[in-house]
């Protein structure tokens, strides 16, 4: 029997909502930890890990895992081969272990229980994780007199809206937040259909409008992806007729005063910055080492090779980072991994639409952004496997609320 730190009355819906065991509280403790201002996530990570291996024995191992070790492995061979002092490379080379750990662990326990109250509990957890996430923007916004409340002209006016005096929630780089924003919320606005085959259209605009005052426009395009393909499998033909003409109209809009796509290309601007990294990678390509150059590989790469290089310890895309890193044995175990992990997501229930919606903003994000052992590419895929494995959603049954 698992432990319980309550009890209390069954609720219509079939489970105990007073009730919560000892394993869900470490888990919805290691989502909220990555939000606030301290590094504490890795301590909740490390200590839900353990509990969830010695809760869920005995162990099994599945082929995404073992990829997963593969990648794991080779990058602390790298480390130690290539390590130059740096606390940024322990720093990472723990990142490594403890987040991937989390993910294993996580998945393992989750598989091996009903998860129907956690994911009762995980909607308000994300609820209010949300919710503070729009006070400490509009805190922000505050700081400026609210001249950026529609929108800023530039990346760099809008990474000016981060100040650091005023940060106690989430993340101090803007476009890291709004990634986490687009990641979290798209699991906000699935929980619903999952649970009552019904899509919040108050949900979809809260989160978007977090993600919009974040003045990022990684979370949305991310988003405006994944609710897209969301909305595809809920609506009838004659709806997604409509959809697409709602999408066309709204476009030029959305790729002037979102995306801004008349500076995409400057110097200053994030997707600009992005192009001049990704030309440096395939310009370049022949100077890197297929084994991998370690932690700080990505840096020092962009500082030698790139027409700027502004400081940032990745190339903004998953797969060119891990190949710099960790070279063509950690790229493909990296791959094998995702795809692995894939398969087995749909082996669990097998709705390729499902798993297209869930996949969509975490592939859209990773071409963009992170590392490939970043904390939200860990929780995102845990809370998909979550949502996803419960039941065969029935789309055409799904219908779009209000609330």
């Amino acid at each position: 029997m698992r432990p319980s730190l309550a009890t209390g009355s069954v609720s219509p819906s079939g489970f105990n909502r007073r009730s919560v065991t000892l394993g869900e509280v470490l888990f919805l403790l290691s989502l909220i930890s990555i939000f606030v201002p301290w590094k504490v996530y890795p301590f909740f990570f490390l200590a839900s890990s353990l509990f969830f291996l010695w809760e869920s024995r005995p162990v099994q191992l599945e082929k995404w895992t073992i990829a997963l070790t593969v990648y794991v492995a080779y990058g602390l061979l790298i480390f130690g081969l290539t390590y130059s002092g740096q606390g940024l490379e322990i720093s990472n080379a723990a990142k490594l272990v403890v987040n991937m750990l989390f993910l294993a662990c996580s998945i393992h326990w989750l598989r091996k229980r009903d998860n129907v109250r956690l994911t009762y509990f995980l909607d308000w957890a994300l609820g209010i994780l949300l919710l503070l996430s729009l006070v400490q923007l509009l805190v922000y916004h505050s700081s400026f007199d609210f001249r950026l409340i529609l929108g800023s002209d530039t990346s760099g006016q809008a990474s000016g809206l981060y100040r650091k005096a005023l940060y106690y929630w989430g993340l101090e780089d803007k476009n890291m937040f709004g990634a986490r924003i687009a990641l979290l919320g798209s699991v906000f606005v699935f929980i619903p259909v999952l649970r009552s085959q019904k899509l919040s259209a108050l949900r979809i605009l809260f989160i978007f409008l977090i993600a919009f005052l974040s003045l990022s426009r990684t979370p949305m395009v991310a988003l405006l992806i994944g609710i897209f393909a969301l909305s595809w499998m809920i609506l009838e033909r004659k709806w997604r007729i409509a959809l697409l003409l709602v999408l066309a109209i709204a476009l030029p809009f959305f790729l002037t005063q979102v995306v801004r796509i008349d500076s995409i290309t400057s110097s200053n601007d994030g997707m600009g910055i992005r192009l001049v990294y990704w030309s440096a990678f395939f310009s370049h390509f022949s100077d890197l080492s297929i084994w991998g150059g370690g932690f700080l590989e990505a840096g020092r790469f962009l500082e030698q090779n790139a027409k700027f290089y502004r400081g940032e310890p990745h190339i903004h895309n998953t797969l060119m980072t891990t190949y710099v890193e960790f070279g063509i044995i950690g790229f493909l175990a990296f791959i094998l991994f995702v795809g692995l992990f894939f398969k087995t997501c749909f082996q669990q229930v097998s709705q390729v639409g499902l798993w297209i919606v869930l996949f969509l903003p975490i592939l859209a994000i990773m071409m963009i952004l992170y590392s490939g052992y970043d904390n939200d590419i860990v929780v995102y895929f845990v809370l998909i496997w979550m949502v996803g494995t419960q039941r065969r959603i029935d789309f055409q049954q799904t219908k779009i609320k209000a609330i």
